[in-house]
């Protein structure tokens, strides 16, 4: 069965500014008295956002270095043609593209099991020995595909985990749906470790996470689907959100209402990626209405091209 792309987006999604508190001073009298200048904001570091296509980005702050769904290799499925996606494709993996572009991490953030989002780790994994975070079902499947199992590191949605010079959050988080029937491609989760897969259809979703990365004192919200879970993000406070077109205006205004007021939305997962990671991204479908839902809130959408940089 052939499946269309717009079964199997993923996306980000957004949040706001951390505010600090006034202490209060206790007067010679006994009286308290209001503080009236805020403590100062520890200063930041540079944080610089490098775009692989899809939702592959490197977020690098001094000597830190973290990934989030590392797949380079781009290989022809079909996903954008009126056909669909073919399931029985067979997975690529070109280490030559990813040693290009990628030497180090310290973690690997899987944000779910499509192949878009998981073929490459194992590979990108081994290379950097970076932590895996991710669910069961997808370390199942990083297990079938040889990855080292003391790099992987299982999360359900909940943990805070710091790491030298970073944090990170997991929450547990949604696939985005499509067509009448609201499903996507390739659902299904692994129990146990399972034949080695061979073709994308072997890589199923296994459950999605949500991130919050704190680097060099910014805090980023990255969601890998157009869709996210309003009661575990609920108020969340983020300065800068991932986030991808599909899920405009219901669900993205509805996430741009749930988490805390954010002043910046970086673009992901927009851009056809069966096309080359060297020629510019190919945009798979019109983003004047997530920057329109974006605007709406006051934020500003930022979109950068393949292998472009910001540093904020």
């Amino acid at each position: 069965m052939k499946v269309s792309r717009r079964g199997m987006l993923t996306g980000a999604a957004a949040v706001g500014a951390a505010a600090v508190g006034a202490a209060g001073v206790v007067g010679l009298e006994g009286r308290s008295e209001a503080a009236t200048t805020p403590a100062p904001r520890p200063e930041r570091e540079p944080v610089e956002l490098t775009w692989f296509g899809t939702h592959a980005w490197q977020l690098r702050s001094g000597k830190n270095v973290v990934l989030t769904d590392p797949w380079l290799t781009r290989f022809k499925t079909g996903t954008f043609t009126p056909e669909g996606a073919d399931p029985k494709t067979k997975l690529v993996i070109k280490p030559e593209v990813i040693d290009k572009h990628l030497s180090t991490a310290d973690a690997i953030l899987v944000h779910h099991g499509h192949y878009d989002h998981m073929a490459d780790v194992p590979y990108v994994a081994k290379k950097t020995q970076a932590t895996v975070l991710c669910t069961e079902t997808h370390a199942n499947l990083l297990r079938a595909m040889r990855t080292p199992d003391e790099l992987l590191s299982p999360v359900r949605g909940g943990e805070y985990l710091p790491f030298d010079g970073f944090t990170v959050e997991v929450f547990p988080s949604l696939h985005s749906c499509s067509g009448k029937r609201h499903t996507y491609a390739y659902p299904g989760y692994r129990y146990a470790v399972p034949p080695r897969p061979r073709v994308i259809e072997d890589l199923v979703e296994g459950g999605t996470l949500a991130f919050v990365i704190t680097i060099g004192g910014l805090r980023i919200l990255s969601l890998s689907t157009a869709n996210f879970d309003p009661n575990a993000l609920r108020d969340l406070q983020v300065d800068v959100v991932f986030a991808a077109p599909g899920g405009e205006p219901g669900i993205t205004d509805h996430l741009l209402r749930t988490i805390k007021p954010v002043r910046k939305v970086i673009a992901t997962h927009w851009d056809d990626f069966d096309k080359p990671l060297d020629d510019p991204g190919v945009p798979w479908t019109d983003l004047a209405p997530l920057r329109a839902s974006v605007e709406r809130t006051g934020a500003e959408l930022v979109v950068i091209d393949h292998l472009q940089k910001i540093t904020l």
